[in-house]
């Protein structure tokens, strides 16, 4: 049973990664990828990584793309009118994501009701992902943390000029 549990989150990780690269619009693409992100959490605790997989939500499909939907926000800053924001938030857009985490919600259900496995290896704790990472990386992870930051400020006022530029072209 494992093995179609399984298989049912790689599809609908590969479903909801087709649909990234088709999407048009960032926050729809952005909406899947969170799906797609959460499928391959499930499939880590599927395979006996249940760390992983906590890992997995909290700081993939939440903290970081939280701030990948906040900077595209963020840079959309361009005069929207009301009829664009309320085809944004039409049940259809909704749908299709809202279908695929159903099916991941269905799988995790009857993973947690009586599914027993087993993890792989040694356990891991928070406590030593925390020492292997800031022990002899420390300086790794803070010079990617500051990248990160440059990176999004970089965005925000190439954003900003193009949005300068295009309101001097509409004047």
């Amino acid at each position: 049973m494992e093995t179609t549990l399984f298989y049912i989150a790689a599809a609908v990780s590969l479903i909801s990664t087709i649909v990234v690269i088709t999407r048009s619009n960032a926050s729809h693409a952005l909406i899947y990828l969170i799906v797609s992100l959460l499928s391959i959490a499930v499939i880590f605790y599927l395979l006996g990584a249940p760390f992983a997989a906590a890992l997995e939500v909290v700081i993939y499909a939440g903290a970081i793309m939280v701030l990948f939907l906040f900077v595209v926000m963020m840079l959309n800053l361009g005069q929207t009118s009301a009829a664009q924001e309320r085809l944004w938030i039409e049940p259809r857009v909704w749908i299709g994501p809202g279908l695929l985490t159903f099916v991941l919600l269905l799988v995790m259900g009857y993973i947690i009701q009586g599914t027993h496995l087993q993890t792989s290896g040694t356990p891991v704790s928070p406590k030593a992902v925390g020492i292997a990472l800031y022990g002899p990386y420390l300086l790794v992870v803070e010079l990617a943390s500051i990248l990160l930051l440059a990176a999004l400020v970089g965005a925000y006022h190439l954003g900003r000029r193009y949005l300068r530029a295009r309101r001097e072209e509409e004047a």
